[in-house]
């Protein structure tokens, strides 16, 4: 059995995970929403997408959302308010199990290669293992969460009038259709890109502490360097989430292809997946570069990059306050 002090580092790791990542993920759901319609519309998104001659046929179907403020009156005009939020409860479901996963995997692997379960020894541990100590947490958060990750982008994805009214029917049509290795559809994409994004994600978060650290020491001249504001934490989660996403788009797109292919859409939103569209990631990503071209991979990357901000930097402090808090209720 573990010892007493181990049992409670885990529930302080996973009870703040899932605490920062729900809040984090209410807090941005309009983005996401807007994000999810962009990357599953197969016809262009921006007008300048339309001078390229081979998406000339593309061109010939009307595009339904083609710039993030005209989705934006298109959603709250079509859906109201509460559009915004489609989908929220599964990705409830998803991200608060994945982000208490994810920080008690790192915790793990972070106490393992540096020999201290204390936090404050983690931030000195070289870029490159905590690099890989992020990939492989986001590796193990995923598979644990993956098909809530799914319902969750089927229903932000359907809008009205809604073809699956709840996340019971929709699950009940994946399984009836596709079997229960369809909750599971676009795994090997979301795992190929969640290892690289996790490893930035969290890999430039330490660097960007050590560098605000660092700051802090030269500016105050004194011995402690350690202190760091919440306000600094905020711009190290803001400056992580932004590259993480700016790197790793293109896969989240093709991922999303994945999980709605052969499922029923609404005609006014535009063409459908067919059912096995796409033989593996690497067909999905040749097929969309040819008949979308470049711009195709980058569907959504505006509100994807605005929201992946606010929510990696939210999701950090979150977790880090909650867990000092944690940690002075349980000592």
């Amino acid at each position: 059995m573990e010892e007493p002090s181990k049992l409670r580092r885990a529930l302080i790791d996973s009870s703040a995970g899932a605490i920062s990542g729900g809040i984090s993920r209410t807090v941005t759901s309009p983005l996401d929403v807007i994000k999810i319609r962009f990357q599953v519309q197969l016809e262009p998104t921006s007008s300048w997408a339309l001078l390229r001659k081979d998406l000339a046929a593309a061109a010939s179907a009307p595009s339904k959302y083609t710039g993030m403020f005209q989705a934006t009156k298109d959603i709250l005009r079509e859906e109201g308010v509460k559009g915004f939020w489609r989908g929220n409860v599964p990705a409830l479901l998803m991200v608060m199990p994945y982000t208490a996963i994810q920080f008690t995997v790192l915790h793990k692997l972070k106490t393992f290669v540096s020999g201290s379960s204390k936090t404050e020894n983690h931030i000195h541990l070289s870029p490159y293992l905590s690099y890989v100590s992020g990939a492989l947490a986001g590796c193990a958060a995923t598979v644990g969460s993956y098909p809530f990750d799914l319902l969750r982008t089927i229903l932000a994805s359907q809008g009205e009038p809604k073809v699956y009214p709840t996340m019971r029917s929709a699950f009940i049509d994946i399984v009836r259709t596709r079997g229960f290795q369809g909750l599971y559809s676009g795994l090997s994409p979301t795992l190929v890109e969640i290892i690289p994004y996790a490893g930035l994600q969290f890999g430039t978060y330490d660097t960007f502490k050590r560098w605000a650290m660092a700051w802090n020491h030269r500016v105050s001249n004194t011995a402690v360097e350690d202190n760091i504001s919440s306000f600094q934490l905020f711009l190290c989660g803001l400056a992580a989430g932004t590259c993480a996403k700016l790197v790793c788009h293109p896969l989240d797109v093709v991922k999303k292809r994945f999980q709605i292919e052969g499922l029923q859409r609404h005609p006014r939103y535009g063409a459908r997946v067919e059912h096995r569209a796409y033989r593996n990631m690497f067909d999905a990503m040749q097929r969309i570069l040819r008949l979308e071209g470049w711009a195709g991979l980058y569907k959504g990357i505006i509100p994807s990059t605005i929201k992946a901000a606010p929510a990696g930097a939210v999701t950090f402090v979150a977790y880090e306050l909650t867990s000092d808090w944690l940690e002075s209720v349980f000592s």
